[in-house]
């Protein structure tokens, strides 16, 4: 571990690394401003979780949605501090966010089904871009809609690599073609050449850092692996490996018919599937906002 710094130092640091945008960059200093005014002069070795979680605490007067932010981006920076070896383990991992408050008047949107953006898949496939194990499942999770579990159970010999398709063993065992796209089996290609372990029936494989075992990756690997990476992004703060798998359906919903949907996401009832038809409040606003745009286009009033 390195000699101890202060947590303005590692704050500068954090700020000044490569690849941050000028806009970002200005939001998360003018984010831990106050946290700095506060602690800048502590060393980070002595922050502990108790410490961040009073903090946290006092900026009660912040809209829950935009102290959710503050702790992404708290998280972040501390993640930062691990990497770099300032300190072993970040002390606000694992913390719950802030629930609405009713008397604040504060609610939870009416999205039920929870699901990355546009600008989320953009920034999570430029982060996992030079992990091809990771990239591959990411790919596959999104562009098919299985599930984890039935990706991981797959043997190389399930995947019909040709015509871009593999077979799974869902719920109440019943079978199902999962099919993906050019995309993801470019990412599956470089995988299983450049990074599968040979010699083992599993498509995806781990080896154990100790005893140099290699077998079938398992959930709670795949997940350390998420959690690494999704950490480092406060955009990507809170998004679960399953998220992918709702956004397939819901980049699907008005392309497929229902029945067409349940059968590639292997639901045994139907009304799971009517869940993704709920259009959500940002959707909504986004396609009202593009209808109104292309009538004022259209319809323009006359000059007189």
């Amino acid at each position: 571990m390195k000699s101890a710094v202060t947590l303005a130092t590692v704050a500068v640091e954090f700020l000044e690394r490569t690849g941050l945008a000028p806009s970002t960059r200005k939001t998360y200093a003018l984010t831990l401003s106050s946290l700095l005014q506060e602690y800048g002069s502590w060393s980070i070795e002595i922050i502990s979780r108790q410490t961040l979680v009073e903090y946290l605490n006092s900026l009660s007067h912040l809209k829950y949605t935009t102290h959710h932010k503050h702790q992404a981006i708290l998280q972040s920076l501390f993640n930062f501090a691990v990497s770099q070896q300032y300190i072993k383990n970040n002390p606000i991992r694992g913390l719950k966010q802030r629930p609405p408050e009713r008397e604040k008047g504060e609610h939870h949107t009416d999205e039920i089904i929870r699901f990355l953006t546009p600008s989320q898949l953009e920034i999570l496939y430029q982060a996992v871009k030079d992990d091809l194990r990771l990239n591959a499942i990411v790919h596959l999770l999104h562009r098919t809609g299985c599930r984890i579990g039935e990706l991981l159970a797959l043997d190389v010999k399930d995947v019909d690599l040709n015509n871009q398709k593999f077979q799974v063993l869902g719920k109440g065992n019943k079978q199902r073609w999962c099919f993906y796209s050019e995309d993801a089996a470019d990412a599956l290609d470089k995988y299983i050449h450049h990074r599968r372990h040979q010699n083992i029936n599993a498509l995806f494989t781990a080896q154990h850092p100790v005893t140099l075992k290699v077998s079938r990756i398992s959930y709670r690997t795949l997940h350390d692996y998420w959690l690494d990476i999704t950490n480092k992004y406060p955009e990507l703060h809170g998004i679960r490996i399953h998220y992918l798998r709702h956004t397939f359906a819901t980049e699907r919903v008005g392309l497929l018919s229902l029945e067409q949907l349940r059968a590639l996401m292997g639901h045994e009832s139907i009304q799971t599937t009517l869940r993704y038809q709920k259009v959500t409040s940002q959707k909504a606003e986004s396609s009202a906002r593009q209808a109104l745009n292309i009538l004022v286009n259209t319809v323009k009033p006359s000059k007189k």
